[in-house]
């Protein structure tokens, strides 16, 4: 049985691109948080079924809440890093990246006094127009990257980029290990299945399909989750009404959804599952 590679988006229901035109970024620390229950919860949900996991910890939120972090690592998972102000990559300059980026990465190993390795950008954002970031995270220290979606979004995607875990080489020639976020082939079409809200969108049946295709197909899929999703009595945010669909849709159904999830596949953590395909990772 393959091990599939389980991850969590550690960020709170405020941090979503999706209404960053609704929440300023300036008020975040006004907003009571509800990131370290819910957190708190996919940890007792992990540790009774006996898995393990990568946590991608926003710099704002181990700012904020270091002992979350140490939480995290002293239950056995991998501590990773979201950066720090969830802003999209593409918006940053590449010096604004760099201090950011280097900043929460710091801060994790200083919670945690461990290196950490893997780095995934907030909403996907590193695509065609921000691969120099590739370059920042190779000076940073990091061996691996799950930022690239390669499908077309109106927020990410690199259309027509690897499926599966690959060396990637920056423009100027570093390389680091790429777990890209899973798509399985549907009916001639490449459907997003790597969780988040595809996975609350689609009916179960639909994302166990896909994701046992590409296991059946002998590779690992990597899977993606955050906190507030786990949460249908978060506050409701005055937003667009397709944003507010993708963020709220069916969170009443997720804990249950991930439950059966977590029993159908084996699951471990990023590094992991890229040192059992024998990718450098460290």
């Amino acid at each position: 049985m393959i091990t599939n590679a389980l991850t969590v988006d550690v960020e709170d229901y405020f941090h979503v691109s999706a209404f960053a035109k609704s929440i300023d970024r300036k008020d975040w620390g006004d907003i009571p948080l509800r990131v370290v229950d819910n957190t708190q919860r996919l940890l007792q949900l992990f540790a009774n079924s006996e898995v393990k996991a990568t946590f991608f910890v926003l710099g704002w939120v181990a700012e904020r809440v270091p002992e979350l972090v140490r939480e995290i690592a002293a239950e056995g998972h991998e501590v990773g890093c979201h950066g720090y102000s969830h802003e999209l990559v593409y918006n940053q300059s590449p010096e604004v990246f760099r201090q950011e980026t280097i900043r929460s990465k710091s801060l994790l190993e200083d919670i945690i006094q461990a290196t950490v390795y893997g780095y995934r950008a907030a909403s996907y954002s590193i695509t065609d127009r921000s691969l120099w970031a590739i370059d920042v995270l190779c000076e940073a220290g990091f061996t691996y990257d799950s930022s690239i979606f390669p499908v077309r979004h109106d927020r990410y995607g690199i259309p027509g980029s690897p499926e599966y875990p690959y060396e990637l080489e920056s423009p100027n020639g570093q390389t680091l290990t790429e777990f890209p976020l899973s798509t399985a082939n549907i009916l001639g079409y490449r459907l997003p299945v790597a969780g988040g809200g595809y996975f609350r969108l689609y009916p179960y049946w639909v994302s166990k399909f896909g994701l046992s295709q590409i296991n059946r197909e002998g590779h690992p899929f990597i899977f993606y989750i955050h906190p507030w999703e786990i949460d249908p009595s978060q506050p409701r945010v005055a937003a667009h009404w397709f944003s507010r669909y993708r963020h709220y849709n069916n969170l009443n159904k997720f804990e249950t959804r991930l439950s059966r999830l977590i029993k159908d596949f084996r699951f471990g953590n990023v590094m992991d599952v890229l040192g059992n395909l024998g990718l450098p990772v460290n």
